[in-house]
Order: structure tokens, then C-alpha cells, then sequence
């Protein structure tokens, strides 16, 4: 598991390509699209960036999803 996001659901929703956000946010049209795949996690201040422009949270937008099945073993060890 890893980062999951919203990103291209809110950018949709918002009438905005890959590049229009990466300009809004300072980052290039590659870095939105490789977010969006989740083959980069953003930094703090991106993440902070990017959910600014669509007015809500971060935590609306990304989801970090540990791997419970580790947890799991942990507890009943």
C-alpha cells in the first residue's frame, strides 16, 4: 500500500488539466501526472499547495494506507 489521492477527481471537477495545476502550485505537468499514478508522493508544502487551490484538506485529497496485515501480526503475536 502507499499514498493514495483524489487528485484527478478534484482536478476534473475543477476544469483543470495537468499543467494548469502544476502552474497554480509550482510544479511541473510531469510531477502532477506522476502524483496522480502514485509513483511520487508529494512534499508537505505540495501537498499543502495543491489542496489549497481545491479548498480542502490535505487529508481529503491523499490517503496513506499502512499495511494492516503487519499490524495485525503485531497484535496477536
Amino acid at each position: 500500500m502507499g499514498l493514495e489521492n483524489r487528485l484527478k477527481e478534484y482536478r476534473a471537477r475543477n476544469n483543470l488539466n495537468q499543467s494548469d495545476l502544476g502552474k497554480l502550485v509550482g510544479a511541473s505537468r510531469q510531477t502532477i501526472s506522476l502524483i496522480e499514478r502514485g509513483d511520487y508522493s508529494p512534499s508537505v508544502i505540495l501537498a499543502l499547495k495543491i489542496a489549497r487551490v481545491f479548498e480542502t484538506t490535505v487529508e481529503e485529497l491523499f490517503l496513506y494506507e499502512e499495511e494492516l496485515t503487519h499490524e495485525k501480526t503485531k497484535f496477536n503475536d
